[in-house]
């Protein structure tokens, strides 16, 4: 019986991954959910699930929270996501954004088993990240749909002598076919709207900018240790193929199904085993065209300072991904154009010089600097 801690249980991929675990009552049991505002979903699902331990942002909510699931523990805070994972041996990191990188870490040098769905650990502290999962034993297995599928046309997920490239696929989001003149005038809302996945606000707008390829490809540096050249994206507006990864002998192996999130769960949960997701296959009749082709990276511009920042190397990734949160947020929050994104995001990269070497307390203080840097920056 697997212990499960559910990091960001009652975001989106806390919903998949609670459906997916609930199917397999017998191999999966909750020991801990968190969340950071929406306590009252959280606590909920301790009571219906009879999940015995949660961490709460602070201890504002704690007594109402009790009184809806009174046999529940709390934990509370940064260091009550670090303190919970004792009480697991698989962690689902379904936090959104740089909020996660603590409590990866920990995960990593306790040697936890990781299902990672946030992308940011692997962004902004990739290198440190694999090396404590080496040290401990941790192992790291990938959720994102992309990851996942290219995880699974890889020899037990180890980029081997005979690969020629990865190609990560993108949907190319809602504005894929909008002419460049409107870009500047799209709503948060249009932005929200993504034509294949149901996700969050911040991750749905990183898709209309492919912010969300840009990251997806620095994390794949990191889980497959991978470099850049050898990591290609294709837009892929029917999101059936997930990714592939093209052999030197002309071979292509691709990972296919319906985009439903509780697929790659089921995968990661499992492996090497396969057990039911709750998805249904895809039929083949129905299928009418499959598409691709290479992203335009004047449309793209986040895809492109991504490149870039991995290919400079040492903490950029850092900050370009903390530019990109409060720029996000202040797009949501009617701030910034939508265009403005990359601008800012550009301007922090030229701006902040980073070391080439790190540790823990150097990517907080480049986090934090970066974002003070962006809050209020001019475009």
């Amino acid at each position: 019986m697997k212990q499960i801690a559910l990091l960001g249980a009652t975001g989106s991929i806390g919903d998949s991954a609670i459906d997916v675990i609930t199917r397999h009552p017998e191999r999966y049991q909750l020991s801990v959910l968190t969340a950071h505002t929406q306590w009252q979903k959280c606590a909920h699902l301790c009571a219906r699930l009879q999940v015995p331990f949660a961490v709460l942002s602070d201890a504002h909510d704690a007594a109402d929270f009790l009184n809806v699931a009174p046999n529940t523990q709390l934990y509370f805070g940064p260091q009550g996501l670090i303190d919970c994972l004792q009480h697991a041996d698989t962690v689902i990191t379904g936090i959104v954004g740089a909020a996660g990188l603590a409590p990866t870490l920990a995960a990593a040098r306790a040697g936890k088993t990781l299902l990672l769905a946030n992308k940011e650990p692997l962004v902004c502290a990739g290198e440190l990240v694999v090396q404590e999962a080496k040290a401990s034993g941790a192992k790291i297995l990938p959720l994102d749909s992309e990851h996942n599928a290219i995880f699974q046309c890889l020899h037990h997920g180890v980029l081997g002598a005979g690969v020629e490239k990865i190609l990560l696929t993108a949907s190319g989001g809602p504005f894929l076919h909008l002419p460049l003149d409107d870009l500047k005038h799209v709503t948060p809302a249009q932005a929200c709207k993504h034509p294949n996945w149901v996700m969050g606000q911040k991750i749905s707008v990183d898709s209309a900018s492919m912010m969300n390829k840009g990251l997806e490809v620095i994390e794949a540096r990191w889980l497959f240790d991978c470099p850049a050249e050898q990591i290609e994206v294709l837009i892929h507006p029917q999101s059936v193929v997930h990714s592939m990864v093209q052999y030197l002998d002309g071979s292509v192996l691709a990972q296919m199904g319906q985009p439903d999130m509780r697929t790659p769960i089921a995968h990661a949960l499992a492996y090497p085993e396969r057990i039911s997701s709750g998805v249904s296959a895809l039929d083949f009749s129905q299928l009418t065209a499959l598409t691709f082709m290479p992203p335009d990276l004047t449309r793209f511009p986040c895809l492109r300072l991504a490149y870039a920042a991995l290919q400079q190397g040492g903490l950029a990734p850092c900050v370009l991904n903390a530019a990109n949160e409060v720029a996000v947020a202040r797009f949501l929050n009617h701030e910034l154009a939508f265009t403005d994104i990359p601008r800012v995001l550009e301007k922090a990269l030229s701006a902040i010089a980073t070391p080439c070497h790190y540790d823990e307390e150097t990517i907080f203080e480049f986090d934090a600097l970066t974002r003070t840097y962006t809050k209020n920056l001019a475009v």
